[in-house]
């Protein structure tokens, strides 16, 4: 028994390390919108996207709702707090009418975070249902961080080209996926087992088109240079929709999307 909990908090903290560096992967983007300036064409929604699905796995992690997932608070409550910093330079740099949507979500989301916790704790009295109620909630919000990796790599397969996927967040992603679902299994927690188990098919999968796509990049950034054409810039905008080369949804990390814990 003290070695499946050694091993499970080695995993988890493991999954810490991984998890902090996809959360600190935007950095470049807002580096280049602190030089600039302004947010320009950036859109805040992955990281409002992220900051709610941090606060839903904190509240999951509590003694309160699920005891000993202390590894999951940790880092989503790190999350929390790049996030909001993140939130924050962008409300500085954006022009009026942006910073009125960034406020209303945040609204939104605060209004609904304490909604779920005041009825987690007040309606369900038992570990096992607050953690049913919140765990499946993760879950969902999980699954819909998974639009980015997805729009991601279907641009990967429909330009055959990498350029928009860097390696190491894809590698990075797919061992955040690994290391949380070994976790997951020390023992037995399906709310994190499933999105991390999701998480790490589509890590698998950004690698093999990264592999197979590889050689593709390569003849075509030499063919534009060839050409004397100008190289893309690092964000593509697709049928009004940003993917950000070094954004995990993301990127994503697009942004690389962190499995809830």
């Amino acid at each position: 028994m003290v070695s499946l909990v050694l091993a499970r908090t080695v995993i988890g903290i493991i999954g810490n390390i991984i998890a902090l560096f996809l959360f600190l992967s935007p950095l470049p983007t807002f580096v280049t919108i602190w030089k600039r300036g302004s947010v320009e064409q950036y859109s805040p929604i992955p990281y409002l996207a992220t900051l709610v699905n941090c606060l839903v796995w904190v509240l999951y992690g509590l003694p309160v709702v699920h005891p000993g997932s202390i590894l999951v608070i940790t880092i989503n409550a790190a999350g929390t707090l790049i996030e909001l910093v993140y939130i924050i330079l962008f409300f500085v740099f954006s022009d009026r009418k942006k910073r009125m949507k960034v406020l209303l979500v945040l609204l939104i989301e605060l209004v609904f975070i304490t909604v779920l916790t005041l009825l987690v704790l007040f309606i369900f009295h038992t570990h096992s249902k607050r953690s049913m109620v919140v765990g499946t909630i993760c879950i969902l919000f999980n699954i819909g961080m998974y639009a980015s990796p997805l729009a991601v790599m279907k641009l990967v397969i429909k330009t055959k080209s990498v350029e928009y996927m860097p390696l190491s967040l894809s590698v990075a992603s797919f061992a955040n996926g690994v290391a949380w679902t070994i976790y997951a299994l020390l023992p037995l927690d399906p709310y994190i087992l499933i999105p991390n188990g999701l998480g790490t098919l589509f890590g698998l999968a950004q690698l093999i088109l990264y592999a197979s796509f590889y050689k593709s990049t390569k003849l075509q950034k030499e063919e534009r240079e060839g050409k004397g054409q100008v190289v893309l810039s690092d964000q593509l905008v697709t049928n009004g929709k940003e993917c950000w080369k070094n954004d995990n949804i993301e990127s994503g990390n697009p942004r690389a999307e962190v499995h809830g814990a």
